[in-house]
């Protein structure tokens, strides 16, 4: 992942996890814990992610003129919404709505999942739900 896709990936899970009383979804670890699937169970779609991101990039440059990450939250919410929907203005490699689908399956997986798989620091989102651990 370039640099510029790991600033965008970042924009976009804060966008779909954004910090309120509790910690943003970068905050939470989900970057870590996607960090960690991309070398094991999601090795596959790396290419995937990476176009998907640059992808996300160029819309936020056609629609806002600036990059997705330097977008106000806001704006990020409304582009995202409106790739879930299939509106694009600029050509994708493949079905922008699958993609944002996967990857907000992907961060729920990193910010709710068990803290042993890299995401979730200090259980915060289990906290944040009233989960408890049993004994």
């Amino acid at each position: 992942m370039t640099p510029g896709q790991a600033a965008t990936l970042g924009a976009v899970v804060d966008t779909i996890v954004p910090a309120d009383d509790y910690p943003s979804g970068t905050e939470a670890g989900v970057l870590d814990y996607l960090a960690g699937q991309f070398g094991r169970d999601l090795a596959d779609l790396r290419a995937y992610y990476g176009a998907g991101l640059d992808a996300v990039e160029a819309e936020a440059r056609e629609r806002h003129g600036a990059g997705f990450p330097e977008l106000p939250p806001g704006r990020r919410e409304e582009l995202l919404r409106a790739l879930e929907s299939g509106d694009t203005r600029v050509p994708w490699p493949f079905d922008a709505a699958a993609f944002v689908e996967t990857v907000v399956g992907h961060v729920m997986e990193g910010f709710y999942g068990d803290p042993g798989n890299g995401g979730n620091h200090d259980a915060v989102s289990w906290r944040m739900i009233g989960f408890e651990v049993g004994d």
